[in-house]
């Protein structure tokens, strides 16, 4: 870093340089931490006193690197006796921490995954944003998935050429208690309710499913060929034409594929561009799927693309045999991640830089896809920056609004009175900052009063960042009263109203003298809070309509003899949702603690209208 500033900052950086010269030439992991004591960043190096000593040298960074360089108060040092060792223990103190300046997969833990609960004995193909936690002994993950519709259609597909079920109910309870599915009219289904299916048929429909997912279609298409044959042979036709009509649906999901490579191919490709990595999934020759993450890095050096690999491959249960990289990268490095990726996987992991042939074409590929995606990130970023500036002129703030935080009340009369916060970073909705706050204590409803409570509270949590902006969805009174939260707090911060015209839509920006900033001849700025205003309200009304479900579900129990607010408590929490709890039978409502025989038969009737007996026989008279 160039000695062209302060005195002080200068006696600074000579110091540290100092310090870091007299680190030993081992392999090791550094942390910069900040004047606070906070870590800001940490990294690995086969050589501390030739890495950190880099840092406060009279040179040049990257402006990021000279950003973080310039908040560095002290260094510390962990010796370590490979540099393997360093490189597994960077990459748990960086997940452990989250370092400011360290890469960071934006949204990684949001990621949707596929879960096979292969511990049960009809198990379940589901959706995920959860890993482990399940009461089966055993559960199978892929992904993460690039969105919930790219999962969506991959489970579409699975579920329609092994015919499973997609109904939610839960087997073997629910065996031979369905009349009619119509599913299996449709002839998607296997039935498995009207015991159409053995638990060993199902489960190697899963098995079949499971060779999918992990990208092998033509090992299941084989399996599913040796089947047909069997079943053929012992006559039963039936059970061939199932089996025939799934080899169609995996040869047409097949088709649908984007082809790459050989069959048996399976590699992920990887692939820099203006703060943005590409990730190709390469799975049974075919793109299986591709995920962009933003660096935040323009130019990624050794040790952020380091920290990158290391911290995809944290949140994936399966690593491929092959990663291919589109960029240049020092053999050691390259081997030593392969070392790194191995021991994870618990198999061979090959890390590699293709200079010719298919995996070139791969990694060219896997770079067009970063480019195009840094291409439209940049156009994004600019249409933000853009209508924020719009926006801060408009309202003359005094600077660009980087964090706007949006309120809403909601309440069905005073019994759950909720008021929403959303928040934004930049002009993209920041979800992991949202809030909800209960009030409690009013008598009848009052927005005033609850929108006050909400900041107010908000606003005592000095560990959330702080708001450039605050917008109220309400006139001038909402303004008046989140002005006064907000001075009262001590704090700083502009307030706004979006008052609406009578369709309900946003038609201005009201200010805290009464006076109004039109938006309508203002398109970029009125898509923007239009989405904002929609946005807090559909946060605020669902917590509340949640709310109120709960208590209605709570309080319908408590209608049956015997069951008060514990016993309701207890059966709904054991069940999670209504729909369970009317699918259940006595002897599994009998199972919940504190629940009686008398009890569980009570419930039963209460919900059917009927006894189980009778209602088996109704069912059975139908079917």
């Amino acid at each position: 870093m160039k000695r062209t500033g302060s005195k002080e900052r200068d006696e600074r950086l000579d110091r540290l340089f100092s310090e870091a010269s007299e680190l030993p030439l081992s392999p090791g992991v550094y942390i910069m931490r900040d004047r606070g004591g906070k870590i800001i960043y940490i990294g690995k190096s086969r050589a501390l006193k030739n890495r950190v000593s880099q840092y406060f040298a009279d040179t040049t960074h990257a402006p990021k690197t000279e950003r973080m360089v310039a908040s560095v108060a002290r260094f510390e040092t962990i010796v370590c006796e490979t540099e393997m060792e360093a490189l597994t223990l960077e990459a748990s103190l960086i997940k452990l921490h989250e370092p400011k300046y360290n890469i960071k997969l934006k949204d990684a833990k949001a990621y949707p995954y596929i879960k096979v609960t292969v511990g049960d004995e009809f198990p379940k193909i589901i959706m995920t944003r959860r890993r482990g936690g399940e009461k089966s002994t055993e559960a199978l993950y892929f992904g993460p998935y690039s969105s919930a519709s790219a999962v969506r259609d991959i489970l579409k597909s699975i579920n329609h050429a092994f015919r499973l079920p997609r109904c939610g109910r839960e087997f073997p309870r629910d065996v031979g208690r369905v009349g009619n599915c119509v599913y299996e009219q449709m002839g998607v289904c296997s039935a498995v309710c009207r015991g159409n299916i053995t638990s060993e048929e199902y489960k190697e429909n899963i098995r079949g499913a499971v060779s999918v997912l992990r990208g092998d279609i033509s090992h299941a298409a084989r399996e599913l060929e040796l089947r047909m044959k069997a079943y053929s042979d012992a006559e039963n036709f039936e059970a061939a034409a199932r089996c025939r009509d799934s080899i169609s649906a995996l040869s047409r999901l097949r088709e649908r594929q984007n082809v790459v490579a050989a069959p048996d191919c399976e590699r992920d490709v990887i692939a820099f561009a203006g703060g943005i990595a590409s990730v190709l999934v390469i799975r049974g020759g075919a793109v299986a799927d591709r995920q962009d993450f933003e660096t935040g890095d323009a130019e990624l050096d050794e040790g952020g693309m380091t920290d990158f690999i290391t911290l995809l491959y944290s949140s994936r249960e399966y690593i491929p045999h092959e990663v291919l990289l589109a960029f240049d990268a020092d053999g050691g490095v390259t081997a030593l991640l392969s070392e790194y990726l191995t021991e994870r996987a618990s198999h061979k992991v090959t890390v590699r830089v293709p200079e010719r042939g298919e995996g070139r074409k791969m990694c060219e590929l896997a770079q067009k896809n970063a480019e195009h995606a840094a291409k439209m990130a940049a156009a994004k970023e600019k249409r933000s920056s853009d209508v924020l500036i719009r926006l801060s002129s408009l309202l003359s703030l005094e600077t660009v609004p980087e964090r706007i935080e949006c309120y809403d009340v909601s309440n069905l009369g005073s019994e759950h009175i909720t008021v929403g916060m959303i928040a934004t970073d930049g002009a993209s909705f920041k979800k992991s900052a949202y809030r909800l706050f209960k009030i409690e204590g009013l008598t009848e409803p009052d927005d005033y009063a609850s929108l006050a409570e909400a900041i107010k509270r908000r606003l005592s949590h000095k560990e959330w960042e702080y708001p450039d902006l605050i917008l109220t969805d309400g006139g001038i009174g909402h303004v008046h009263t989140a002005a006064e939260a907000v001075l009262s707090s001590g704090a700083d911060i502009p307030v706004f109203g979006m008052v609406k015209d009578e369709h309900h839509r946003v038609r201005a920006i009201v200010r805290g003298d009464g006076g109004e900033v039109s938006i309508v001849r203002e398109p970029e700025v009125y898509r923007f809070i239009y989405g904002l205003d929609e946005e807090v309200h559909r946060f605020s009304i669902t917590a509340m309509r949640k709310a109120k479900s709960k208590t209605m579900k709570k309080s319908s129990l408590t209608s049956v003899s015997g069951i008060g607010d514990a016993k309701s408590k207890a059966v709904m929490e054991h069940f999670g949702t209504m729909r369970s709890l009317l699918s259940a039978g006595v002897d599994e409502i009998e199972k919940v603690h504190g629940i009686s025989r008398k009890n569980a038969e009570d419930i039963y009737i209460f919900l059917h209208g009927k006894s189980e007996t009778e209602v088996r026989g109704d069912e059975n008279n139908n079917g």
